[in-house]
């Protein structure tokens, strides 16, 4: 209730009248019934406080049909910010404050004096005068002034050379400058205007007007007839100045008209027609400017011819002033055949300017390698004399053209036009080529530098004593497969390098020196396997020969018991650290020789060498067996010999006892010529 009061009070006034008093129905709902009994003590209190206020709610407002329709009022309600409200009001209080701070400030300072109003006396005439100036000087530049015309900044602007309109920032300086030549242009036309009515009064404090105007040229009084004097000065131009003549006249349109578009060479396709031989290339241009000459023969020149025979060709034309009027021809057709070769060259040497690589020509080139020597083919020398010569060949082309009186006349010596090219000419474009091609091989020259700093030493005689110095030294086969190892790696790193390379001017083909310097590589990879293939095929040799000594020994018979101990003793301990020895040199040398499948070629007998090493481990067995049979047969022998002997022995022994036993018989001394009868007829 308290909360319902509140809201009421916070109510404008004219809102305040729609409120009912407690008690009534509003739109059916019952707020508070009188006759409703409250057991709330202060219901009393409450009921007095109402009448007391005599507070009368609103009626409840219907919603409008048009609720859900965005209107300007709703749209008003739904972009309101409190907060841009407040600030707004924050803004104008400081501004407010701002504003008073100001205006004290201000009101404490001590006012500056006015200015004196002199009376009218005391302006001067001078003063009068410079102020009168000034007030129609504005009069005047505030007039209407023609803006300098489109044509005028077009042929301004074609006075601009090429190269000064390239860059990011063309437009906006073009624009800029158009802007200048425009202001400088309506001030000059400002104070041409001023000057030319006004007159400006002497007063020193006026501002300097830039300077005067020109004057009239001296000498000329235009207040006497001049007409006389016009004709007499026109046919002296008439006689003298054949320029003016109307022959000539379609002379230079009939010349403009063939030559303003044209020059002797098309160079437009040159780099669309992909890599090119310098000799093709001067060929093709060579071929191209004969044409065009012989085109320009049979063309232009026969109109000119024809131009002068017909009969108003030197109408109005002196006998004594004939040969100034053909002298003036003759200098006009050499004028225009001399800015067509000059135009042809400029284009020519445009050609070759590295800052349009797009229209650069591609040489084919290569880098060749001929007798341990790196070297371009054709030369930058032999290039640089093609592009220069093509110079000289445009420079010569249209040298044997006849002057129109000598053609007329039909003499044996004929006479032709001086269209020899200036030296001044000629000299810039062949300094200017020479720059442009030199610029334009930097990319081949840095390649082949790249070339000579790698792999010079290749062919400086570096390699060559490094493998005569490795070969002197005491190294193992492992050492020597990894020096071998780094050739061959060097040649796989050289094959593997691209064979073209691309530059703006030029296409580089290192094919030849690629397979030259990987040739020289392998030789000196080759020097050093043919070294330890030597040296494999010495150890092979030697482990053969051991097994055939070997082999011979244990097949060898004894011939005595010495013999015999001596050979079992040998092939014992052949079987036991000999063969143990030699396999692990055979092992070596299968090792190797696994190594040398890869990288060398064995020439038919070491290949049987080789094998026949590889055989003898499983060959020298059945020599041991055949040995133990020879050993056994051996001892068989022996022994049979022995028992031969020891029968032989006993026999003797058993016959020595029998005669030990007849000395007994026989040792009386009367039956001792009995025994000397036995030592006479006895064995």
């Amino acid at each position: 209730m308290h909360a319902c009061i509140l809201c009421v009070c916070l109510l404008p006034k004219k809102a305040r009248r729609w409120i009912r008093p407690c008690g009534t129905r509003v739109q059916g709902i019952d707020y508070l019934n009188s006759d409703t009994k409250m057991s709330d003590p202060n219901k009393t209190a409450i009921r007095a406080e109402k009448e007391a206020l005599n507070l009368k709610l609103p009626p409840i407002v219907q919603p409008p049909k048009d609720i859900g329709v965005d209107t300007p009022k709703q749209s008003q309600l739904l972009n309101y910010r409190r907060s841009k409200e407040q600030q707004k009001k924050i803004n104008q209080l400081v501004i407010a404050g701002a504003k008073k701070n100001l205006d004290k400030t201000l009101d404490k300072r001590v006012p500056s004096l006015p200015e004196p109003d002199f009376p009218p006396t005391m302006t001067s005439d001078i003063k009068k005068k410079g102020l009168n100036y000034i007030y129609m000087k504005q009069c005047v530049e505030s007039s209407p002034i023609v803006p300098i015309q489109p044509e005028w900044l077009d042929n301004m602007l074609m006075l601009i050379p090429e190269h000064l309109k390239e860059g990011k920032k063309r437009e906006e300086l073009l624009g800029s400058l158009i802007n200048e030549v425009s202001n400088d242009f309506e001030k000059s036309m400002k104070r041409y205007l001023v000057q030319s009515v006004l007159v400006k009064p002497e007063v020193k404090w006026l501002e300097d007007e830039g300077g005067p105007l020109p004057e009239s040229p001296v000498g000329l009084d235009y207040s006497n007839p001049w007409h006389s004097n016009f004709v007499q000065a026109r046919s002296q131009i008439l006689s003298n100045l054949h320029i003016v003549h109307p022959t000539m006249k379609v002379l230079l349109e009939l010349g403009y008209t063939t030559f303003a578009d044209m020059i002797l060479l098309d160079l437009t396709g040159i780099r669309a027609k992909g890599p090119i031989d310098c000799e093709a290339l001067r060929n093709d241009l060579s071929i191209q400017a004969k044409k065009a000459e012989e085109k320009i023969m049979n063309t232009w020149y026969p109109k000119v011819i024809n131009l002068f025979t017909r009969k108003e060709a030197l109408e109005g034309i002196k006998p004594e002033k004939l040969d100034s009027f053909y002298n003036c021809v003759s200098i006009l057709m050499s004028n225009q055949l001399k800015d067509l070769l000059r135009r042809t060259v400029e284009e020519f040497v445009k050609l070759f300017d590295p800052k349009h690589q797009d229209r650069l020509p591609i040489f084919k080139m290569e880098l060749t390698f001929d007798d341990d020597r790196m070297e371009f083919y054709p030369t930058f020398q032999d290039l640089e004399d093609i592009v220069l010569g093509l110079v000289e060949r445009i420079s010569e082309t249209l040298q044997n053209v006849q002057t129109v009186p000598s053609w007329l006349s039909g003499t044996s010596a004929p006479v032709n036009l001086d269209t020899e090219l200036p030296e001044h000419v000629l000299q810039w474009a062949l300094i200017t080529l020479k720059m442009a091609v030199y610029q334009n091989l930097e990319g081949a020259r840095a390649h082949y530098d790249s070339y000579v700093e790698k792999y010079n030493w290749l062919l400086d005689g570096t390699a060559a004593k490094m493998v005569e110095t490795f070969q002197t030294e005491d190294h193992t086969f492992d050492e020597y497969t990894q020096f071998i190892e780094k050739f061959f790696s060097l040649a796989s790193e050289i094959m593997l390098l691209p064979q073209w390379v691309h530059y703006p001017m030029v296409r580089l083909d290192c094919e030849d020196l690629k397979t030259g310097l990987t040739n020289k590589a392998r030789a000196f990879a080759n020097i050093l396997l043919s070294d330890i293939a030597s040296k494999h095929k010495k150890e092979n040799e030697a482990i053969c020969s051991e097994f055939e000594a070997i082999k011979d020994h244990a097949l060898r018979v004894p011939e005595t018991t010495e013999e015999m101990m001596e050979l079992i003793s040998y092939v014992e301990k052949a079987r036991t650290s000999g063969i143990h020895d030699l396999g692990v040199r055979i092992q070596e040398s299968k090792r190797q020789m696994s190594y040398f499948l890869d990288v060398f070629l064995f020439p038919q007998e070491d290949l049987n060498l080789n094998a026949s090493v590889l055989m003898w481990p499983t060959q020298i067995n059945p020599v041991f067996d055949e040995n133990d049979e020879l050993i056994e047969n051996a001892k068989l022998s022996k022994e049979n010999e022995l028992i031969a002997k020891r029968e032989k022995l006993i026999l003797e022994i058993e016959k020595e006892s029998r005669r030990m036993e007849e000395f007994t018989e026989f040792a009386e001394l009367d039956r001792m010529q009995q025994v000397d009868g036995w030592r006479v007829f006895g064995p």
